[in-house]
C-alpha cells in the first residue's frame, strides 16, 4: 500500500440521507473539518446534484459524508470517469448502513472519522470490476436460491392484504390440508477463478463469498457445498478473474442487491482506488 499526504483543500460532499438521519453528527464532522482545513461544503439534493459536485472538485480531496451507499456512489462515479486513479476519497460514515465503512477501517465516531480525514494517509485499495462495470469495494456474496435479503423493498401493501386474507381463511377450519410453498434452496452455480473450474452445476452450493485484498492482489473465493451426512468443508481459492455462471441469480455487491443475471464476471483491479484511513 502506497502513502500519499492528504491535500489541505477539502470537498465535502453530505449526502442527504446523512443529513435526514443524523444532522448532529453531519454538523460535528463539518465543524471538525473546517476547523483544520479550508473546506468547500455541498449539498446535494440527489445524485445528479451528487455527481455534478465531484465532477467540479478541481484540486479539492472529496471527502464524502454519508453510509455505505454514498461511498459507493462515489467510487462508481469515479470509475465510470476513469478518475479513480486520480482522485483519492475520504468518508465520514453517517447513517445506518456502515458496514461497509467498518470492514475499511474507517471510524465510525463523527469526530474521530473527521480527524482521520485531516490526519490520516490515503491507502490505495483493490477493487472488483465486473462486466457491466460495476464495482465492489469489500466484498461479494450470492446467497442461497430465492433466500430473502436485508436492502430488498420493504413489503408492499396489496401483499400486506394477501398476507391477512391468507391468515383470516387460516383461522377457520380448513377442509384441504395446506401444501409448503418453495422455501429457499441451494444454487445451482458453475464457479470458475482464473479459468479454473472450482465447481460446476452438478454440485448444489450454499454461498459463494468474493472479497478482494488477497495476496498479490488476487481475490479470495469461498464456495459452501451443500452439506449431505457430514459437513462439507468450504471450497478456498484465490485468483484475480472470477466468473459465475447457472440459473438466474442475485448477488449482494457491497450495500447493493443486483441481479438476477445468468452470468457474471468479476476482475481484481489492484490499487485501484485510494481512501484515507488513520495511520497506523
Amino acid at each position: 500500500m502506497t502513502e500519499v499526504a492528504p491535500s489541505d483543500q477539502l470537498l465535502v460532499v453530505i449526502d442527504p440521507v446523512a443529513r435526514r438521519t443524523d444532522g448532529e453528527s453531519v454538523r460535528i464532522a463539518k465543524d471538525v473539518l473546517s476547523a483544520g482545513a479550508a473546506t468547500k461544503v455541498c449539498l446535494p439534493e440527489g445524485p445528479e446534484e451528487f455527481a455534478r459536485a465531484l465532477s467540479r472538485r478541481g484540486v479539492r480531496r472529496p471527502v464524502v459524508v454519508g453510509d455505505d451507499r454514498a461511498l459507493l456512489r462515489a467510487v462508481s462515479l469515479l470509475h465510470r470517469r476513469r478518475e479513480l486513479g486520480l482522485c483519492g476519497l475520504s468518508l465520514v460514515p453517517v447513517g445506518g448502513a456502515l458496514t461497509l465503512a467498518r470492514s475499511l477501517g474507517v471510524p465510525t465516531g463523527a469526530v474521530a472519522a473527521a480527524r482521520a480525514v485531516l490526519d490520516g494517509a490515503e491507502r490505495r485499495l483493490d477493487l472488483l470490476v465486473d462486466d457491466s462495470d460495476g464495482v465492489v469495494l469489500g466484498a461479494l456474496r450470492i446467497p442461497p436460491l430465492l433466500s430473502p435479503m436485508p436492502s430488498e423493498a420493504p413489503v408492499r401493501p396489496w401483499l400486506r392484504t394477501c398476507q391477512s386474507l391468507v391468515r383470516t381463511l387460516a383461522a377457520r377450519p380448513g377442509r384441504l390440508a395446506s401444501v409448503p410453498g418453495p422455501g429457499p434452496g441451494p444454487s445451482r452455480l458453475r464457479v470458475e477463478v482464473d479459468g479454473l473450474l472450482v465447481v460446476d452445476l452438478d454440485q448444489p452450493v450454499e454461498a459463494v463469498s468474493v472479497t478482494p485484498g488477497g495476496p498479490g492482489g488476487a481475490a479470495e473465493v469461498e464456495v459452501r457445498p451443500v452439506s449431505v451426512g457430514a459437513e462439507a468443508s468450504p471450497l478456498r481459492v484465490v485468483g484475480r478473474r472470477v466468473t459465475v455462471s447457472g440459473a438466474d441469480f442475485r448477488y449482494r455487491a457491497d450495500a447493493v442487491v443486483a441481479g438476477p443475471v445468468r452470468t457474471r464476471t468479476w476482475v481484481v483491479r489492484e490499487g485501484a482506488w485510494g481512501l484515507t484511513l488513520p495511520v497506523r
